[in-house]
């Protein structure tokens, strides 16, 4: 779960790197924010560390991966492991969010990180741009390489602890403006019969 949490604190997001900001990395980042945040409705299907798909609509989403499915309304969580059958309930915190979210650490991205830009890289054939970043928080050491396209949306995720890979992650699509209705953010027991409820409230 925390494996998964973490993956998704990279997903879509500026996390960041250096001992100082970027004006060319910030000018990047806030246009990602700005069309998310502007979006009706997102969806980004990814590959890599773990496969699966994220569905946005404000701070409201659905995470749906190899072995969780995660479902949050603004207010409640609502998180189903495959494996056990077990659906936890949860009161998330801001802190907690932001380990799934884009959207909460997008909002305070210039208060916790730093970031640097990097330049223009081809990747696969297309051409973007390469940000680098870290915590500002001393202690953490973990670096971030991120690369976001020429109209500013995601494609890569790449973490690194102590100059080794530990997780990279393919945007390979990257929907916006989608009309999400509000049942998709809460979980349906009726689809989950066999589901074990663990209220954590």
């Amino acid at each position: 779960m925390k494996k998964l949490l973490t993956l998704w604190m990279l997903i879509l997001l500026p996390y960041c790197i250096g001992a100082q900001t970027d004006i060319k990395a910030e000018e990047i980042l806030d246009k990602v924010l700005k069309e998310l945040s502007e979006s009706n409705g997102v969806r980004a299907d990814f590959t890599g560390s773990e496969d699966g798909y994220l569905l946005l609509k404000g701070k409201k989403f659905y995470l749906n991966s190899s072995n969780i499915q995660s479902w949050y309304d603004g207010k409640t969580q609502w998180s189903y492991i495959t494996d056990t059958e077990e659906v936890n309930i949860s009161l998330p915190t801001p802190e907690e969010l932001q380990g799934i979210n884009p959207y909460f650490i997008l909002m305070g991205y210039k208060i916790n990180f730093n970031y640097i830009y990097k330049g223009r890289q081809t990747r696969n054939g297309t051409t973007g741009h390469e940000i680098v970043l870290t915590s500002k928080h001393s202690g953490n050491r973990d670096v971030i390489r991120l690369f976001i396209s020429s109209t500013y949306r995601p494609l890569s995720i790449k973490m690194e602890q102590n100059g080794r890979i530990v997780s990279e992650i393919n945007i390979n699509n990257y929907q916006t403006n989608l009309k999400l209705g509000d049942e998709i953010f809460r979980f349906n027991k009726s689809l989950y019969p066999n589901a074990e409820i663990i209220d954590l409230r």
